[in-house]
């Protein structure tokens, strides 16, 4: 389903009418339509499948490289994700960590930023969003486990409430072996620096 840019304009300059300002004023006349716009990328995600760009794999044992078999986790760091925050439709932004340990099916190391942008781009909630990243992995591939590490930054906190600007928020996600602490003790330490 895609977003209804109209109605999303229609939506802002009433905003803007109730926070009382001049919808016709040059320098706002123009930001329904922008919101609108923005809104149809940020939420992009409402509807699409995030286990699509999983559908793809490749066999450990019998694909191209069969003499490098992952013997551990496959570990993707550092992927860059914006989403929005469904309680006040703030936006929050950070970094998605995402590893599994394979079965006999890998991926290619492009579809896991897919499936994080495809969930961030929906309205949501950190804490959800790391086990439906999560959950995807574990229920398309057949992976022995899956850890999911979110580290962003909400701007529903930084800009107002408390208004704390360095505070950041981290969210772990665990699936199959990687769930036990000891297991995921190693991945995590990778996460802090240079491997």
């Amino acid at each position: 389903m895609a977003v209804d840019r109209d109605r999303v304009a229609a939506a802002v300059r009433d905003l803007l009418e109730a926070i009382g300002e001049d919808p016709d004023r040059p320098g706002v006349r123009q930001t329904p339509q922008r919101v609108a716009d923005a809104y149809a990328e940020f939420f992009s995600g409402i509807g699409a499948d995030p286990a699509e760009p999983l559908a793809h794999t490749i066999s450990v044992t019998r694909g191209p490289a069969p003499d490098t078999l992952p013997s551990g986790v496959v570990l993707m760091r550092d992927i860059r994700f914006r989403s929005v925050c469904e309680h006040h439709l703030l936006p929050f932004a950070g970094r998605a960590h995402v590893g599994y340990l394979p079965g006999e099916q890998v991926v290619g190391l492009g579809a896991l930023p897919k499936v994080v942008d495809i969930l961030a781009n929906r309205p949501q909630v950190q804490e959800r969003l790391g086990e439906q990243i999560a959950d995807t992995i574990a229920e398309s591939l057949d992976a022995r486990g899956v850890l999911v590490v979110l580290d962003a930054v909400h701007q529903c906190v930084t800009m107002r409430g408390g208004r704390q600007p360095d505070a950041a928020t981290v969210t772990i996600a665990a699936r199959g072996a990687l769930a036990e602490p000891a297991a995921r003790t190693e991945i995590i330490a990778l996460l802090s620096g240079p491997v």
